[in-house]
């Protein structure tokens, strides 16, 4: 590795963003990629993977660090706290590490960090831990199932509990687990009919493809160093989205012609798809109607991301729009044929992605958010014409904010739930997303 950065280093400045600063995970990762994509491949697999790895797994690396320390995890200092968990995963989940350049690195960073005091406690820690990993003791998995899961699998209990509650215990250590994996990207191929052309490019871009789980135009790819290297997706023949996300238009059912309104778009994943959608239909018939997409979001730096991804894709059906999903605008009443309303939740189903969720999130927030969704539906739901199709989605796996919020808009609307879908990552092959489709009663 090149002497011109300090990995570690890299990987604690992320570590203190996201824990001290709450910044998103994902976030950070992406801005630390951009800024040193100059750094060899194997250098920038190095930072992603310590850092994805420690905040995956911060629990449970809490959990061992306490049995080697005098010191309470929660009584420590912030920078010496997490030297420590990245310098744990290293000895705990990484073969390629030795252990003594784990504990040497830990113990210069806490001196470079300004605390050349606790550098004895650091090296102390580390070396009890790497000498006695074999004999750290867990929770009993038959006495305690959701402390030993908690541990293991690096999750608060309260949301352990809630998995195995309404899906029971074997399909929760499932998305557990999956939560806890290296996945593939996912990426969805920007024209339909460019799909097998693409995998050919792809693959003599020496990415390796697999095949999507539900759809032809959906791949998985790994083996890259880092998207922007790719000519393929510089030229947007592709873009990053999960297969649950990208049926969100695939099952609403678009004809030529039809008005969009996606409420809650950035970065406008769904929009741009409906989008090219509408595209197609068109090509199948040129003479017919012509449909477009408006899509919105709360602020003007939301709706800046959407712009961005319309004039990488260069589509011209689709309008970006500041407009806040939860205030009525009269003059789009009855206007849509189909309304994506893919509204904020907890995000449990894409923790495996963005860590940080099951972290910061709560019940009483879940709670909240499950308000705020029976505040936009009714909203989203004016939109409609009559006969017309709402979709309803989030990417998360909690039944209050999924199938009871569509039964309660069901029972209270006059829309009718067509089907719905609760998808479990680790279970379905793909990220925890609901999905439900309605439609709009005649008068």
């Amino acid at each position: 590795m090149t002497n011109s950065v300090n990995t570690r280093e890299i990987v604690l400045d992320l570590l203190m963003e996201v824990t001290k600063e709450k910044r998103p995970s994902h976030i950070v990762l992406s801005q630390m990629l951009s800024k040193y994509q100059y750094l060899e491949k194997q250098e920038r697999t190095f930072i992603s993977r310590l850092f994805k790895g420690t905040l995956e797994m911060m629990l449970r690396l809490d959990y061992c660090i306490e049995q080697f320390s005098t010191v309470k995890i929660s009584k420590m200092k912030p920078v010496i706290r997490n030297i420590l968990r990245l310098s744990a995963y290293q000895l705990l989940f990484m073969d390629n590490v030795p252990p003594s350049a784990a504990c040497n690195e830990a113990v210069k960073l806490a001196g470079r960090r300004g605390f050349k005091n606790l550098k004895g406690f650091v090296n102390g820690v580390l070396r009890n831990l790497s000498r006695g990993a074999g004999e750290i003791s867990y929770p009993d998995e038959k006495k305690e199932s959701v402390r030993y899961l908690s541990v293991w699998y690096s999750a608060p209990e309260w949301l352990v509990r809630l998995w195995v509650d309404n899906y029971g215990l074997p399909s929760a250590r499932q998305m557990l687990a999956d939560s806890v994996k290296e996945r593939p990207v996912t990426i969805r191929c920007i024209d339909e009919a460019d799909a097998g052309a693409l995998k050919e490019t792809l693959i003599s871009e020496g990415v390796t493809v697999e095949a999507g789980s539900f759809l032809h135009y959906a791949f998985k790819i790994s083996g890259f160093n880092y998207l922007d290297d790719l000519e393929s997706f510089r030229s947007g023949r592709f873009a990053v989205q999960d297969e649950s996300s990208m049926l969100v238009a695939e099952l609403a059912g678009l004809k030529a012609g039809d008005t969009v309104i996606d409420v809650c778009a950035a970065p406008g994943g769904k929009s741009l798809h409906a989008a090219a959608k509408l595209k197609l239909l068109e090509r199948e018939n040129p003479d017919g109607p012509r449909g477009h997409v408006y899509s919105r979001d709360l602020t003007q730096d939301k709706v800046a991301l959407i712009e961005d991804n319309i004039m990488r894709f260069g589509f011209d059906n689709i309008t970006a729009q500041v407009k806040d999903a939860a205030v009525f605008y009269p003059e789009d009443c009855g206007r849509a044929d189909v309304v994506f309303a893919d509204l904020p939740c907890s995000g449990l189903g894409v923790i495996g992605r963005k860590a940080d969720i099951k972290y910061n999130m709560s019940p009483e927030q879940m709670e909240k958010l499950s308000g705020l969704q029976r505040e936009i539906l009714p909203v989203a739901g004016q939109y409609v014409a009559p006969g017309g199709i709402l979709m309803y989605s989030t990417c998360t796996v909690n039944p209050a904010e999924n199938i009871e919020n569509a039964r309660w808009f069901e029972e209270n609307h006059p829309f009718r739930l067509v089907e719905s879908r609760q998808y479990l990552p680790g279970v379905d092959d793909c990220d925890g997303f609901f999905i439900a489709k309605f439609q709009k009663e005649q008068p």
